[in-house]
């Protein structure tokens, strides 16, 4: 049209000035969600302890540890501290200086990340420990002891090196938390919902409970995971038990509740996780332990395996555990090779049940993974996975 603009040449204005509009919008966001993604990330990554020491006391004897054999396969020691210190701490005990692995487990991370087996190591089972550089910065003697005396006497290193020599698994990292950010990730994720068979009424563990579905906070959970005398046939290996159950539970909260794709929702989970924890150097960073977190997040949670060494009551002393052979070396080598482990929902223990039937038996199954030889079946642990109820 003479003398005016088309309507064409009109929409085409109109349409660069929306895009250079909704261009400098979006950069606007991205600078702000930018800036506070930084203070965000700055706060997170400076809550999370270098395990400094741990390090340089394994790099002196890193000739005699394992080799890892699969590459991708991460083997992942988390350790549970009953320590007294800190803020909040001490109201589980009274301080006397020492610091004991109440919970011990090794987290194998299969190479195509399809599977996950958590393997409970028992504080009572007797084994070999290596001579390590106490706390006091003195060496101590190699000894048969009870595991957990690794911790006490020297610290994440001297476990991580027990557990070695133990399964002859190259441990890739490890975690050390307290009882506080054990309870801060149940209050961050909203509690988890369990079934308790009984009333529970256990004041030591400062947990009271009805029976039936009941929905844990942060405290309730500490408490459920730590009782003992008041609970099941009062063994250790009934309270490894439940541990498992409750992190499995605690899995598929997570995973049904889609955190790890929600930032608002993952945000204070990842705050609550890393203000009490100490890692290795390899993941004392935010961004290590997202790409952890990031290879685990497909994981299905009825791939998610959780079992306990198999072990029964040790021959001079029945408050103690013995390996059971040749099972454990099955497990071991097992998980050495990142073979497939396969696991059958444990039956609820009797609460009079003796310590010598807590046995974890070995049976034949076919394997059922890529890689598992056909002629010689996968052996069967007991256990649970993640996608199990809890109330059986």
């Amino acid at each position: 049209m003479p003398g005016g603009a088309s309507p064409t040449g009109t929409r085409e204005r109109q349409r660069r000035r929306w895009i250079k509009g909704t261009a400098l919008g979006g950069a606007a966001v991205v600078l702000l969600a930018g800036g506070t993604g930084w203070v965000v990330y700055h706060k997170l990554n400076g809550n999370i302890t270098a395990d400094e020491a741990a390090a340089e006391e394994l790099a002196r004897y890193e000739k005699e540890r394992p080799t890892a054999l699969v590459r991708g396969a991460q083997n992942i020691l988390l350790i549970g501290s009953d320590t007294r210190a800190g803020r909040d701490n001490g109201k589980y005990g009274r301080n006397n200086g020492t610091e004991r692995s109440d919970t011990t487990i090794l987290l194998h991370l299969a190479a195509d990340r399809r599977s996950a087996t958590a393997v409970s190591i028992p504080r009572d089972l007797m084994v070999q420990v290596p001579g390590c550089r106490g706390r006091d910065g003195k060496q101590t003697q190699p000894m048969f002891a009870m595991f957990n005396y690794a911790f006490q006497k020297g610290g994440s290193a001297c476990t991580i090196r027990t557990v070695e020599k133990l399964t002859d698994i190259r441990v890739d990292h490890h975690m050390v938390v307290d009882f506080v950010g054990f309870k801060k990730v149940v209050d961050a994720v909203g509690g988890v919902r369990l079934c308790v068979p009984k009333p529970i009424k256990d004041d030591k563990a400062h947990l009271r409970l009805a029976a039936g579905r009941q929905k844990l906070n942060g405290e309730q959970a500490l408490g459920y995971v730590r009782a003992r005398k008041s609970l099941g046939n009062g063994s250790d290996t009934d309270r490894m038990d439940r541990q498992q159950r409750f992190l499995g539970a605690l899995v598929h909260k997570v995973q049904s509740n889609d955190v790890l794709l929600n930032p608002a929702k993952l945000y204070p989970v990842l705050d609550a996780a890393t203000s009490s924890l100490t890692t290795d150097p390899g993941l004392a960073s935010l961004r290590e332990l997202y790409q952890l977190v990031r290879g685990m997040r497909k994981v299905p949670s009825d791939e998610v395996r959780f079992l306990t060494v198999p072990r029964s009551a040790y021959v001079h002393d029945a408050n103690r555990d013995q390996l059971v052979e040749p099972e454990a070396r099955r497990l071991f080598e097992r998980l050495r090779h990142d073979r497939n482990v396969v696991v059958e929902k444990r039956e609820r223990q009797r609460e009079a049940e003796p310590r010598e039937q807590a046995l974890e038996p070995g049976s034949a199954r076919a394997g059922e993974r890529e890689g598992d030889d056909p002629v010689s079946p996968a052996p069967t642990f007991r256990g649970n996975t993640a996608e199990q109820d809890a109330c059986g």
